[in-house]
């Protein structure tokens, strides 16, 4: 596949969605976990979300139990335990592989297009951030340590 936007990943709700709905749009996608050191990133993804969903941004979250079992539960506790605990309004999906043999098709095409340190393209750990531009063009990957609010003024240049 040429553009992230051939892509399709289903959503919590079991609903298929088709990437090119977000064609025009900045996304920022990030692999979460619910019982990680790093979840309490999900405040500052939803607050990323409130404050620049309405100018173009679109949050994808896309679950995962590859580091450290970190994230056990089914769609129901992942969507529950989000809105609970961080009132994530943002799109979440169901849970997917982010590396190996059985990686989601827009991993295996988001590493492709930004690997990480000296080059390599597994992802290291939740949280790892994909920025794309209007264009659907991968621009930059985070780090897990990376705070969601690092990340506004490279939200704000692409808006």
């Amino acid at each position: 596949m040429s553009t992230v936007y051939e892509y399709t990943a289903k959503a919590l709700d079991g609903k298929e969605i088709k990437l090119e709905q977000y064609k025009g749009n900045v996304m920022l996608i990030v692999n979460t976990a619910s019982k990680c050191g790093f979840t309490s990133q999900f405040a500052g993804l939803e607050k990323l979300h409130e404050e620049y969903s309405k100018r173009g941004l679109s949050l994808l979250g896309f679950p995962c139990n590859q580091f450290g079992a970190q994230e056990p539960g089914d769609s129901t506790e992942i969507g529950a335990f989000c809105q609970k605990n961080y009132g994530v309004d943002f799109q979440m999906f169901d849970k997917i592989e982010v590396n190996g043999d059985h990686a989601h098709p827009l991993y295996k095409y988001l590493t492709d297009k930004a690997p990480g340190l000296l080059g390599l393209k597994d992802i290291k750990w939740n949280f790892t951030k994909f920025l794309l531009d209007r264009d659907g063009n991968v621009v930059k990957r985070y780090a897990p340590n990376v705070e969601p609010a690092d990340i506004s003024a490279d939200i704000e240049k692409l808006l």
